[in-house]
């Protein structure tokens, strides 16, 4: 069976066509028929829902939703809240209010059946699961010795070429790639720290835990540990700052290591500025 697609002609405006066959008259107007130009099946196609995903500012709206039910006992019980009590609540709109319920729903954050009297809500299994997460990292937060992560500034020079020739050994190699999960380019970035803050917080960080790799000895010599720490560089690239136990260089210097060469990567030269984040282990 062919399909149809209809456009609605003003009388004033029908040619005298409107007797044939595939014309139907409809009091003051016409309405002509005609095969669709396109197949049902690409229409369906292009109206389908297309799911993006969460920007941080909707993932925080959806857990400050989450803590309001919990305040309200929906973490425990069933709970019975109207969205007009929870906009005003949030001090946000009763339509946003529905909005994000609906949102957690099909998150499968939260259990909800809809009564004349109000919303029945009961906080599901993964919706706990993200407020203890949330707890987890701000009790971390509040009560750690050190913060989840320091950002450095440093100015890029360069080094003694010493970074190669240990990063490349065989045993420190395979210690990288199996505890920070990538393999380093043979080398390291070299950024000069000089202020003093930057100094400062350098030196509190060897006190931090760190991610240790095992030194091992040779037939000629001794190779000693080294000290990592997870990091960002630039916004960027994921790699780690190193910290030899045997080094020639003092707190002022920092050493990174990457999984790609990071002067071409990030388009680098001696004198750039070059920021660092540095994530501590908890």
């Amino acid at each position: 069976m062919a399909s149809y697609n209809f456009y609605v002609i003003a009388k004033d405006k029908i040619i005298n066509s409107f007797q044939e066959k595939n014309s139907y008259s409809c009091r003051r107007f016409y309405i002509e028929f005609e095969p669709l130009k396109y197949q049902p099946h690409a229409i369906s196609h292009s109206c389908k829902r297309r799911t993006t995903p969460l920007t941080e500012k909707q993932e925080w709206q959806h857990i400050h939703t989450l803590l309001k039910l919990a305040e309200m006992g929906a973490h425990r019980r069933t709970a019975k809240i109207s969205t007009e009590y929870l906009a005003v609540k949030m001090e946000i709109s009763q339509q946003t209010a529905s909005r994000y319920l609906i949102e957690l729903e099909r998150k499968q954050w939260i259990q909800r059946r809809i009564t004349p009297e109000g919303s029945l809500i009961k906080i599901c299994e993964k919706g706990m699961k993200r407020i203890q997460k949330l707890y987890s990292h701000l009790r971390f937060l509040v009560e750690a010795d050190y913060p989840p992560s320091v950002t450095l500034e440093g100015t890029v020079f360069e080094g003694l070429g010493e970074g190669a020739y240990y990063i490349s050994k065989e045993v420190y190699r395979k210690q990288f790639i199996e505890k920070l999960g990538f393999n380093p380019y043979p080398g390291t970035l070299n950024l000069k720290l000089t202020t003093e803050y930057d100094l400062k917080t350098r030196t509190e960080l060897e006190t931090y835990p760190a991610i240790e790799i095992e030194g091992f000895k040779n037939e000629t010599r001794t190779f000693g540990l080294v000290k990592c720490y997870p990091a960002t560089i630039n916004n960027k690239v994921k790699g780690a700052v190193i910290s030899a136990l045997r080094s020639h260089y003092d707190v002022s210097v920092l050493e990174v290591i990457a999984p790609v060469y990071l002067r071409k990567h990030l388009h680098l030269k001696d004198g750039y500025k070059v920021k660092v984040e540095v994530f501590t282990l908890p």
